[in-house]
């Protein structure tokens, strides 16, 4: 087989959907503040910041109940200066009809012929992180393990590295994430058998599907810069407000775009009473889109909204996160589960 690879704009888009509804309720605006158990995911520096031992757990729907995207995470300390963390991430979709053999060696279209396959994308993260002797400063670090199936036709393994920094001063809290440092390489093994009934059941247009795909590709860098400060009020009301600025080394449709880099703004607020229960907004994903009605672009966005409660350790969470924009009514139910593992000593 000729080896080639391709760097790929959506390479490895599963893995930069997010986790916890609280998340989503917020825009995603993590990066600074996050401290629990899912900071494995959104900045492996706040994983220093909980107490004991933490899990986590969350399942979505997604494109009207076609693809299940759930995750579940672990977290505890190690000593005062260290904590370290495991996640796993699944997105899949089940019982895909497969009609490369829908049309018989005589040309007769047999439905008994047709099959099911799956596809599916695990995401495997392990975690550490560190005080630094800087005060207010800490880092983390994130070793992932990509595994992409495809039913029988082609299947891939992965490798890459994230870098987290948080920084905390004078109620100010700040957050740097560098997602696929060294790039992240995905390495595809495809049947070439099952790929030449792909090849041959196409005879209406002999220029689609003749070449067989790039066996390597590879994810660029991207980066999250963050900041976040919780404001008390009286009646035990407190306001969380976070924002982040999302990058990629690469010209997108993102409201700020160049060649060099383009950035997505996003904004969350949560409200809290007591510490029990939690009201949260947010928007992001400012994109310049066609207007195909008229001429020129449009800004579309996404906006977020969310709940939660939170008691002796049990936090319940839930958002409804719009997928396209603003306009698309594609909306999805996210739900999620933390535990504070010290309730049961």
């Amino acid at each position: 087989m000729t080896q080639a690879q391709t760097i790929r704009k959506y390479s490895n888009e599963f893995m930069n959907i997010g986790v916890d509804a609280r998340a989503f309720g917020m825009s995603n605006t993590m990066v600074a503040h996050t401290n629990d158990v899912n900071s494995g995911y959104w900045n492996p520096a706040g994983l220093l910041k909980i107490e004991d031992k933490e899990a986590s757990f969350m399942h979505a729907n997604y494109f009207a109940n076609i693809a299940q995207y759930d995750y579940a995470g672990f977290a505890t300390k190690i000593d005062d200066r260290s904590a370290w963390g495991i996640s796993v991430i699944r997105f899949g979709v089940d019982d895909i009809l497969n009609t490369t053999e829908l049309i018989d060696s005589n040309g007769n279209i047999d439905y008994n012929r047709i099959s099911l396959f799956s596809t599916a994308d695990y995401g495997v993260t392990f975690s550490y992180a560190r005080k630094l002797p800087l005060q207010g400063f800490q880092y983390g670090v994130n070793a992932k393990v990509i595994r992409r199936i495809i039913g029988d036709f082609a299947n891939s393994w992965g490798f890459g590295f994230d870098l987290g920094l948080q920084f905390e001063r004078n109620d100010w809290q700040f957050g740097l994430m560098l997602r696929d440092i060294t790039t992240t390489y995905n390495i595809w093994n495809i049947d070439e058998e099952a790929f030449q009934k792909i090849k041959d059941a196409q005879t209406q247009d002999p220029l689609q599907n003749q070449d067989l795909p790039e066996n390597t590709e590879i994810t660029l860098p991207k980066a999250q810069l963050g900041m976040a400060k919780k404001f008390e009020f009286h009646n035990e009301m407190s306001l969380l407000a976070s924002a982040n600025l999302n990058m990629q080394f690469q010209q997108t449709n993102d409201i700020i775009s160049s060649i060099f880099v383009s950035i997505d703004p996003a904004i969350g607020f949560e409200g809290a009473y007591n510490n029990l229960a939690f009201l949260r907004v947010g928007v992001g994903n400012f994109q310049n889109q066609l207007d195909i009605l008229g001429e020129g672009e449009k800004l579309s966005f996404q906006p977020n909204f969310g709940v939660g409660f939170h008691y002796k350790g049990i936090s319940v969470d839930y958002a409804l996160t719009d997928l396209g924009n603003q306009s698309a009514a594609l909306y999805s139910n996210v739900f999620s589960v933390k535990v504070d593992l010290s309730i049961f000593k």
